[in-house]
């Protein structure tokens, strides 16, 4: 589970506290981006380890189907097809673009092993059904605490970015500012 910890030094401590955007309307502009920027950041963070996780859902899913079906196929060799079946489906979740790659890609990878310490996808086929439950069971429960903590804070997100907006719209920040800001950074 993904804990939120009031006053934590992480960056979805910060990113999800709820003096994250308190009194946006009176920060500089250059502050609000910055703050847009890191909770984009969170929340592109987050789209990958959910991402990982439906990936492994996924493969033990594709290997119960199998073994309840007496099929043959090992999940290995159907694994480009397990994997692409969700990929190219409808989309379930409030995904955006988003121009950042993940940050934390090795620890989102630590921590999903760490989620079912004995259990090894690798060879999936060797597991028991016990341990296909039991991973099963792991992986969709951090599934639905990510998805949780993404959505909260993609509306970190829409506050931000909407304030933003508001101010273009009522004149108080412009474009010419912003290309001047961009190039004194370059």
């Amino acid at each position: 589970m993904i804990e939120v910890r009031p006053g934590g030094r992480r960056r979805i401590d910060r990113v999800l506290s709820p003096e994250y955007t308190n009194e946006i309307e009176h920060r500089e502009l250059r502050l609000v981006r910055q703050l847009r920027n890191e909770a984009a950041q969170e929340e592109t963070d987050l789209s990958y380890l959910r991402r990982m996780l439906h990936a492994r859902i996924d493969i033990v899913r594709a290997e119960q189907r199998r073994r309840h079906e007496d099929g043959s196929a090992s999940v290995v060799h159907e694994l480009v097809r397990i994997l692409s079946d969700n990929a190219v489906g409808p989309a379930t979740g409030s995904g955006r673009y988003q121009t950042t790659e993940p940050s934390r890609a090795q620890s989102h990878r630590r921590h999903e092993e760490a989620l079912v310490s004995d259990v090894d996808l690798s060879d999936v086929m060797s597991l028991s059904a016990e341990k296909l439950d039991e991973a099963l069971r792991a992986y969709t429960c951090e599934e639905d605490s990510v998805s949780r903590r993404r959505r909260e804070v993609q509306e970190v997100v829409d506050r931000l970015n909407a304030e933003i907006a508001r101010r273009y719209r009522e004149g108080a920040a412009s474009v010419d500012e912003l290309l001047a800001a961009e190039q004194d950074e370059q």
